[in-house]
């Protein structure tokens, strides 16, 4: 028994080691691929670094329907029966026997990157042929035989350039990539901030309330029609009532997404509580809600434009500070700004100044790493 369980360990380093030459020889850290997962080909882009493939961790637990658990010291991921623990700071990856495999992971573009054989400790099989570019990730689900697959799929396995990534330790969004968020929404302004974000093409989430959904529906559906990014902030925004307990949050949570859903078909798992995640969200609030699939989003730079409303030379200057701060550290800013009248004074100064200076617009999506007070990756 010892020494089939020792075969069946070499065999897999060797499959692994096979894997990370091949790579390196088909020129990693110069392409990428598109990952193949059991008879499928997905929109999922492995890129190379350092002799392995690499994948959003968010992404692939998609498509193999893993659960993703945010912990003290590190991510929990499991499939069916069989579960490993990413650990923190390049920490490693933690098997169920207590054995500690190393394994980095690094940020791109917001996405929490972790090596394509991380899903060989899970019990799948990777299929790596170089010249036929295919990465394939299978299960006992898999019908097809690698060469059916290419066979398949050989017009779109073709890779394209991969932009250069290397592994990085920071907890931030990385790159010249700028989040704009508005909460409270949407409002009797809402059609003019949405007019402004046309104007400049640019794209923005927002924290919507579940009363001001109902009171402008026509303005959730523009929201929704314009690729902007959907979260939610609850029905009451009282403090003492979302707060009252874990299951009061949840609650309003789930009722702001029906009514997201009622009115435009649309749902998600983006949240953020009223008035930030700190202090009043606790483990007991995050372990109750975030186990339900919700992803809670805070920001690092405050627009401040809750307190000085119609002093826009303020919310411009504290703005531009902390986002140039930002960016020093290379992390990219998650701005939160408010749907208010007041708001719109300043948004295309704001926006102007962006653009100049080469920010990207981009909407927060359940695939990103969630960037909050607690730093709870759920």
């Amino acid at each position: 028994m010892f020494k089939k369980g020792l075969l069946v360990i070499m065999s897999l380093f060797l499959c692994l080691g096979v894997l990370q030459t091949t790579a390196s020889a088909a020129g990693a850290g110069s392409s990428s691929l598109k990952l193949g997962v059991n008879d499928k080909l997905t929109e999922i882009e492995a890129v190379p670094v350092k002799g392995s493939y690499y994948v959003p961790v968010r992404a692939l637990s998609a498509e193999l329907k893993w659960t993703l658990t945010g912990l003290t010291d590190g991510i929990a991921v499991a499939a069916g029966n069989k579960s490993v623990r990413l650990l923190n700071n390049n920490g490693g990856l933690k098997l169920q026997d207590g054995t500690i495999v190393p394994m980095d992971s690094f940020l791109k573009n917001g996405n929490l990157m972790v090596p394509v054989k991380i899903s060989s400790y899970l019990g799948y099989s990777i299929t790596f042929q170089g010249d036929k570019y295919l990465l394939r990730v299978r299960d006992g689900s898999a019908a097809m035989s690698d060469e059916a697959f290419v066979k398949q799929y050989q017009d779109k396995l073709k890779p394209q350039a991969a932009s250069p990534a290397a592994p990085s330790g920071n907890n931030g969004v990385k790159g010249r990539t700028l989040y704009l968020t508005f909460d409270d929404g949407p409002s009797a302004t809402t059609v003019q901030l949405l007019d402004i974000l046309d104007k400049y093409e640019a794209k923005a989430t927002f924290f919507m309330i579940g009363p001001n959904m109902n009171r402008y529906p026509s303005q959730v559906k523009r929201i929704v029609k314009g690729d902007h990014g959907l979260g939610l902030h609850g029905m009451t925004h009282v403090k003492d009532k979302f707060y009252a307990s874990p299951s009061a949050a949840l609650a309003e949570m789930n009722s702001d997404n029906a009514v997201l859903k009622k009115i435009s078909g649309a749902e998600t798992t983006l949240i953020r509580p009223p008035y930030g995640s700190k202090p009043y969200f606790t483990k007991s609030f995050r372990d109750k809600v975030l186990t339900q699939g919700y992803h809670l989003w805070d920001w690092n730079v405050d627009s401040e434009d809750w307190r000085y409303k119609e002093n826009s030379d303020k919310i411009y200057n504290s703005v531009m500070s902390q986002v140039n701060k930002l960016q020093a550290s290379k992390i990219s800013p998650v701005i939160l700004m408010h749907d208010q009248k007041a708001t719109l004074k300043v948004l295309p100064r704001l926006l102007e100044t962006f653009k100049k200076e080469g920010y990207s617009f981009a909407v927060i999506t359940k695939d990103l790493k969630p960037l909050n007070f607690w730093n709870d990756e759920r």
